[in-house]
């Protein structure tokens, strides 16, 4: 089980370059890429987004790399002559139209000038992208190592809740079968208190007992309850399973909030509230995992 929150980084170093890759994970109900990287880069964007989705598969990730070209690379520069003379023209032109200014237009002056000269860079090392795969696979590795940790510590908590929902479940299967019992003692006080002693029909009594039976009857409900306390153990050993766990809670909830309005006890109702607040605190936590 992984926890969608983490953090990873990886460098990568060989002769020609120098590579660093951080990744930050927070927690999104669908996988969000956002990649920052050099300019010469772009071209594989969708190639390097293609390797984090192998090891992430839900959550917000924002992935930063720094290249650092390491070659001693040869540099050469062209001079754009036409615009050189132009320039050189000008000024000639200018000298004469104001014959008190000093013409000073030098050389290392005439360089300086916009677009006379532009350097021409070696060409870009070809493995670069080789070199970015590699510090993103180690930032990956690292950010899922945390992942996990973080993970299991969710797992533990989650399972320890389920526990807890479960002593809940069988508290409520417990009382739930007393309840009408205890309808039909308080309905049939209260007959005999109205009737002051008169007699009374006792089939209709027993037949009043049992539409309230059939009507607060909750056993479907433990039942379905117990199957999925089954199965988050079950799934909980996955390694991907926030979906899942996202599903079965809103089952659990289903089944908590039926049995609620059927109680129609005091202390039903007080048990099923409890157990839909450790309901809720489980889907808090599932909310956080991967």
């Amino acid at each position: 089980m992984y926890s969608m929150t983490g953090y990873g980084k990886g460098t990568y170093k060989n002769e020609n370059a120098e590579v660093s890759c951080e990744i930050r994970t927070v927690n999104n109900r669908y996988l969000d890429l956002s990649l920052k990287m050099p300019r010469q880069f772009f071209a594989y964007e969708a190639e390097l987004k293609e390797l984090v989705k192998e090891k992430i598969t839900r959550g917000h990730a924002e992935i930063g790399v720094v290249y650092k070209d390491k070659r001693d690379k040869s540099v050469s520069f062209s001079v754009n002559l036409p615009l050189a003379k132009a320039y050189a023209k000008a000024a000639g032109e200018l000298k004469t139209a104001v014959p008190e200014a000093e013409n000073d237009l030098t050389v290392s002056a005439l360089m300086r000038l916009p677009d006379v000269l532009s350097a021409e860079e070696s060409e870009e090392d070809e493995h670069a992208i080789d070199a970015v795969k590699e510090a993103l696979k180690a930032a990956l590795a690292n950010l899922n190592a945390m992942r996990e940790k973080e993970g299991e510590k969710l797992k533990a908590d989650m399972l320890s809740r389920v526990d807890t929902v479960e002593r809940l479940v069988g508290d409520i299967a417990v009382r739930a079968p007393l309840v009408a019992e205890d309808y039909r003692k308080k309905l049939k006080a209260r007959i005999e208190e109205a009737l002051n002693g008169a007699a009374y029909d006792e089939t209709r009594l027993l037949t009043e007992v049992a539409v309230f039976t059939d009507k607060c009857n909750i056993d479907e409900e433990l039942t379905r309850l117990r199957s999925h306390i089954a199965q988050f153990r079950a799934i909980c050993e996955e390694k991907v399973v926030g979906r899942k766990l996202d599903f079965l809670v809103q089952e659990f909830n289903r089944e908590a909030n039926t049995s609620c309005s059927k109680s129609n006890d005091a202390l039903l109702t007080k048990t099923g509230l409890a157990l839909k607040n450790e309901i809720e605190k489980i889907r808090e936590q599932v909310q956080n995992v991967e």
